[in-house]
């Protein structure tokens, strides 16, 4: 009975002593720089938006915060890295709607489970869709659109970033919802889509504002709606899909900070809050609008309920859509 209660002893010693050293070592937190993967390119809208925010939080927590573009598999590679790192804080991702929802749909294997691999820091940005047509076309505005569309079915087609790019998918769950059939066309980049769109060739897309801002303001493109619940603050004069006489159409991508799993949770809650104070600062608030993103901050448990949100929509969409695994 001694030894039992010994050993009890010497167990709740050593997790008092672990809880100590994890209160103090996030009391001391960071006290190097922080590597934050981001699995798209360099210039891409979600890896400027994330430079904007971590250049905030870097100036609120004294340390500097390094990015490394790790893209690849649709933005799988480097969300997979961010899973496998050590759990200190001082390894952090950025992921998106691909790799953490959609992608276990459109994946064989991942290598990663989106739900159980990571220690959820907050959404930080929401990046509507802007639905364009080509000017030239008859339609003025969504409903007529979808009316234009019927009467040439598969005559359409629009352009996106690639399979299961946010743009495709947007796409996709527009013909589900509206009963239209279009055309899908994927480029390697947006910049082949560009000259296509004005030619007339793919004078459609679901885009975010960045891609498609230039053909607004020259005229080439009119926006008929923002897939987002809320105007786009950016676009003030464009209408949600819902206001245009589209219900039940929300589409939008998303942007996220995670950590490893196990990563201590004074050591999450300091860079939550760095996050959520970054995303509210003015200056930040503006230049992610300029970038077609609308800033929020709703934590790290409700960044884990969207997470599975997500997963169970895009899988039915795709699944729907007859989409097949890559």
């Amino acid at each position: 009975m001694m030894k039992a209660v010994k050993r009890l002893s010497a167990a709740l010693a050593v997790a008092a002593a672990t809880v100590g050293a994890t209160a103090a070592q996030a009391q001391d937190y960071p006290t190097r720089p922080i590597q934050v993967f981001v699995p798209f390119a360099a210039g891409s809208a979600s890896d400027v938006v994330t430079r904007i925010m971590l250049n905030k939080m870097a100036t609120s927590l004294g340390q500097t915060f390094v990015v490394e573009n790790r893209p690849g598999a649709g933005g799988n590679t480097g969300t997979a890295l961010g899973a496998r790192a050590t759990p200190d804080g001082y390894t952090l991702v950025m992921s998106t709607v691909g790799p953490l929802a959609a992608n276990k749909t459109l994946s064989k294997e991942l290598g990663y489970d989106p739900q159980k691999d990571f220690a959820p820091i907050s959404l930080f940005a929401i990046l509507p869709n802007v639905i364009v047509i080509n000017s030239k076309l008859p339609p003025k505005t969504l409903t007529e659109f979808v009316a234009y569309a019927k009467a040439h079915p598969k005559e359409l087609n629009y352009g996106s970033v690639g399979v299961g790019s946010s743009q495709h998918l947007a796409g996709a769950y527009f013909e589900q919802v509206t009963g239209t059939q279009l055309t899908h066309v994927p480029y390697r980049n947006i910049a082949g889509y560009t000259p296509d769109f004005i030619a007339g060739q793919v004078p459609l897309g679901f885009q975010f504002l960045p891609n498609v801002q230039g053909l607004i303001k020259s005229g080439d493109a009119r926006a008929l709606a923002v897939t987002s619940n809320k105007r786009m603050t950016a676009l003030p004069d464009v209408p949600t899909a819902a206001e245009a006489g589209i219900k039940d159409y929300e589409t939008f991508g998303w942007l996220a900070l995670l950590a490893p799993p196990n990563t201590p949770k004074p050591i999450i809650d300091k860079l939550y809050k760095a996050l959520a104070d970054a995303v509210k600062d003015p200056a930040v608030s503006t230049r992610f609008i300029e970038q077609g993103a609308e800033p929020v901050a709703p934590g790290p448990d409700e960044l884990k309920k969207f997470i599975a949100s997500e997963t169970v929509k895009w899988q039915g969409i795709i699944r729907k859509a007859g989409i097949e695994p890559m």
